[in-house]
């Protein structure tokens, strides 16, 4: 059964249903000629002198979506892409009914019956329609109305829809009616417009469907949004909390926004979990603090505050909300004093050589890797250098390393502060008491 020989099955009915009008109040005795019914489009119907015969016409000329309709059984895929619903095609149609006479006054007379006959019937009911065009669910024989080239219709199971049809008259303006004379390329003659909805074209293939539910739990709660506006850190305990200063692994952070508190609450670092979960955690309504995991690469990573709701029979963890991202920067550590090996003077005086680092974290492998080596001197014009790391450290396979070993060249003889950085995350420097960078440090 194809649903989509609706629209075609409509007009019949409409046709059956105006020849049985004209039929019964006897229009060819009144008009003393044979008054037939048909579904032509205006340009094919014969208006010259002569030809001309009296006449009702019933043409579908547009057709539109219904706004009722539109968005049922809407999404019907899921996410896999898998059938879960037929939303049925829902459309109005829109039909121009026209009288034609071969005397003066048929046409007044025809359409007065024809408009009269639409009035009297504002619903097209499923006896009307088994009438017109039959139910081939019903019997295997459409109905005798129907000629042997419309048979198919019978097929389109319009009794069988969900909604009923109803027939309702338009107000077209005159404008709009020439515009529409004029695009038929068809002489103008006397006509009432319609609009018959609604019209179901439904499809019948397999979908997914859930298992009923049993219960349902519904749970109306404001939802107020934690915001994170700074990350601060703290290297230890006893320690100042400070903004801005570089962040190692291990470290506590403290996250200052608004409505952070909650009564459950979790922390994400780059999408995941930290381990500990609520138990690592402090909140209140304008701070969160926990301990940084210890396996963190060195490099940018983005924080979220997590507000999760106990919902359900029994109660479980589900998603709620969460803040906005904020982005914090893990800083390499040089853990042992660096030292150099393989040192050889140049024939311009300069050094080369190897020097030799251990840091935490390991570099992972991609992660760029950069020696920066600053002069330790009161000159104005002291030294500074950068050696890249060759990234055949990492073997093969690849895998992450703690043990760096980074080659330089033209460096002249002194002593130097070192740094590494990686993915332009830097090391750390430590101070003295009057605020000088003494370490980590290396003489060549």
């Amino acid at each position: 059964m194809s649903t989509a020989l609706r629209i075609a099955a409509v007009t019949q009915v409409l046709k059956d249903l105006l020849n049985d009008g004209l039929i019964n109040n006897d229009a060819s005795g009144i008009t003393q000629n044979n008054v037939t019914v048909t579904s032509l489009p205006p340009d094919k119907i014969p208006v010259d002198s002569g030809t001309e015969v009296s006449q009702l016409n019933i043409y579908m000329y547009q057709t539109s979506f219904n706004q009722g309709w539109r968005n049922a059984a809407l999404p019907f895929f899921n996410a896999k892409g898998e059938r879960v619903a037929n939303p049925p095609l829902a459309i109005d149609l829109h039909y121009l009914l026209t009288a034609y006479g071969s005397a003066e006054l048929h046409t007044d007379i025809l359409l007065g019956l024809g408009m009269h006959f639409l009035h009297e019937t504002p619903t097209l009911d499923k006896e009307a329609i088994k009438k017109a065009i039959g139910n081939v669910q019903v019997s295997d024989n459409p109905s005798p109305n129907l000629p042997d080239a419309l048979k198919f219709l019978s097929q389109s199971g319009l009794d069988e829809q969900l909604d009923q049809i109803k027939i309702t008259p338009e107000q077209l303006p005159l404008e709009e009616i020439s515009k529409l004379w004029a695009a038929f390329g068809a002489k103008y003659r006397p006509c009432a417009a319609y609009k018959v909805t609604v019209v179901l074209i439904e499809s019948n293939k397999s979908v997914k469907t859930g298992l009923p539910v049993k219960a349902r739990n519904i749970y109306v709660q404001p939802f107020k949004m934690p915001v994170v506006d700074k990350v601060l850190s703290q290297s230890s305990a006893g320690q100042p909390i400070i903004e801005g200063q570089k962040i190692l692994n291990l470290y506590r952070l403290f996250l200052q926004g608004n409505a952070l508190k909650n009564e459950i609450i979790n922390i994400r670092i780059d999408g995941k979990e930290i381990a500990g979960g609520p138990a690592n955690i402090i909140s209140e309504a304008t701070e969160v603090s926990f301990n940084l995991p210890d396996q963190l690469s060195a490099g940018m990573h983005e924080v979220q505050v997590v507000h999760p709701r106990l919902m359900g029979t029994p109660e479980v963890v589900h998603e709620g909300i969460s803040s906005q991202s904020k982005l914090f920067v893990i800083s390499p550590d040089i853990t042992q004093p660096p030292t150099s090996s393989g040192v050889e003077t140049l024939s311009n005086g300069t050094l080369a050589g190897t020097i030799e680092l251990k840091i935490n974290p390991a570099v992972q492998p991609g992660q760029r890797v950069l020696l920066l080596l600053n002069e330790i001197t009161n000159d104005v014009a002291a030294r500074a250098y950068s050696f890249a790391m060759d990234k055949a450290q990492f073997g093969d396979p690849q895998s992450a390393i703690t043990d760096i070993e980074i080659e330089f060249s033209g460096v002249k003889q002194a002593a130097y502060l070192v740094r590494l950085q990686v993915d332009g995350a830097e090391s750390p420097l430590g101070s003295d008491a009057q605020g000088k960078y003494i370490s980590p440090s290396i003489t060549l």
